[in-house]
């Protein structure tokens, strides 16, 4: 999670800086805790999880890294009913994102990798130009993945982008995720007078490292909370299906940071973390860790690298208590069966979470039923999978919403890298190219129809 921030820095930052810059500062979006539209209406409560509230462009064009506008055909957001991790109705915001040209009957729900607790994060806010977290970098990994939604804009598929750690950004507080993934895609598909989506549209989730999170609860729970949709797939790469080893593998390194923000986050949440946090928090680290409070992915990475976090602790051993372990239980993936078919990449060199967790999670799908591509990858690591994997995981996002039959069975395979097809390597080259060609306020999406 933390590195896939690094990589996509990497990669793209000599095209960022290649922007030009504008003189004077201009101003940006107003972050979400501050604008009032993101305050529901009265009565919002009874209306049905998924029910539209409100709607609105976005009061600030969508920007590549929040500098360089996008020409979309348009651009929406709608504040929606979603639910919380204990049934409770709550509130959240999706962005849609309609090409030139667009094929309304196929949608793409993108979740983001927010990996924070603090609300500024979102992507509904992120996305935007001249947004503004109040640290360097602090929005970029929704702006980096603006690579992996580029790709399908390109292809003229509406792009859902779900604020999907609700109204407190719970992160890893995963069963509210899922719901509020699903709930996105009910109030899309009940967008049509204002985004032109189908009511009808085929619907498939996509989502890396934190992302996968999102999107595999929601492949999770959609049989029970949402069983009406009729979603066609969804793709997860380097997934987190436990927590407890992310949090042995991260300590003291270079992702220490996703412990505070990840314990945070379940606080925003759950009371039974608050409690162990005002128990456990010696006094004299109360304020190195509520600064993750006001952090976002990239600040997380900064503030605590090489810390060792367990220091901040009276009990170094706080993780393994019954009310952590329950917790973290409880936000573990593989307790619900999906009935949609999945595609699975995963490096066998993951360093965030080890790749065994996932085989253990894809044994366990199959014996259930479940159709599962999945793909092992020798020479990546966690972020560096998030772009070589991507080309293959787009084209088996097309299959889906172009119809492609899935064969009820599970498939594993673990290859060198899967850009040794030459179709993966094509299909990243022409979504990086179709990428920067963005920056050039050139018309997003296919040719005309």
């Amino acid at each position: 999670m933390a590195i896939l921030f690094a990589q996509l820095l990497l990669f793209l930052l000599p095209f960022v800086a290649a922007l030009p810059s504008s003189p004077v500062k201009k101003a940006g979006p107003i972050p979400p805790n501050e604008d009032p539209w993101y305050t529901p209406p009265d009565g919002w409560e009874s209306e049905a999880p998924g029910a539209i509230l409100r709607h609105r462009a976005p009061p600030s064009p969508i920007a590549a890294f929040g500098l360089a506008e996008v020409n979309l055909d348009s651009t929406h957001q709608i504040l929606y009913r979603t639910t919380d991790s204990f049934g409770e109705p709550i509130t959240t915001v999706t962005t849609v994102l309609v090409p030139h040209n667009a094929d309304y009957t196929k949608v793409l729900s993108y979740q983001v990798a927010q990996d924070a607790a603090d609300r500024t994060c979102s992507p509904s806010f992120g996305l935007q130009q001249f947004a503004d977290a109040g640290e360097a970098l602090a929005l970029i990994m929704p702006q980096a993945e603006y690579l992996f939604m580029s790709a399908a804009l390109n292809k003229g598929y509406v792009v859902l982008v779900p604020d999907h750690l609700g109204p407190k950004s719970a992160f890893l507080a995963n069963t509210l995720t899922g719901q509020a993934v699903l709930d996105n895609v009910r109030a899309a598909l009940a967008s049509t007078d204002f985004t032109g989506v189908s009511s009808t549209a085929n619907v498939v989730l996509w989502g890396y490292s934190g992302g996968s999170l999102a999107s595999g609860f929601a492949a999770e729970l959609q049989p029970s909370y949402a069983p009406e949709l009729k979603l066609a797939g969804a793709a997860l790469g380097g997934t987190v299906p436990k927590i407890p080893p992310v949090i042995e593998l991260s300590n003291k390194g270079l992702f220490a940071g996703l412990i505070p923000a990840g314990v945070q986050g379940l606080a925003n949440e759950y009371p039974s973390a608050v409690k162990l946090i005002a128990e456990n928090i010696l006094p004299e680290k109360w304020a190195e860790f509520n600064k993750t409070q006001n952090l976002c992915l990239t600040g997380n990475i900064i503030e605590y690298l090489n810390k060792d976090v367990y220091s901040f602790m009276r009990d170094p051993d706080v993780f393994n208590t019954k009310p952590a372990q329950d917790l973290m239980n409880a936000n573990a993936m593989g307790q619900h069966t999906p009935e949609i078919p999945l595609m699975i990449y995963k490096s066998a060199n993951d360093e965030v979470s080890p790749v065994e967790d996932t085989d253990d999670l894809y044994d366990s799908y199959c014996a259930s039923g479940v159709s599962v591509e999945y793909a092992r990858d020798l020479l990546s690591e966690h972020a560096i999978l998030a772009v070589t994997g991507s080309a293959d995981a787009f084209l088996w996002v097309v299959d889906r919403l172009d119809g492609v039959p899935v064969k009820k069975e599970c498939s594993k395979k673990t290859q060198l890298s899967g850009l040794q097809d030459p179709k993966v390597l094509a299909a990243l080259g022409t979504n990086v190219v179709q990428f920067l060609l963005g920056f050039l306020a050139l018309p997003v999406g296919p040719p005309g129809r």
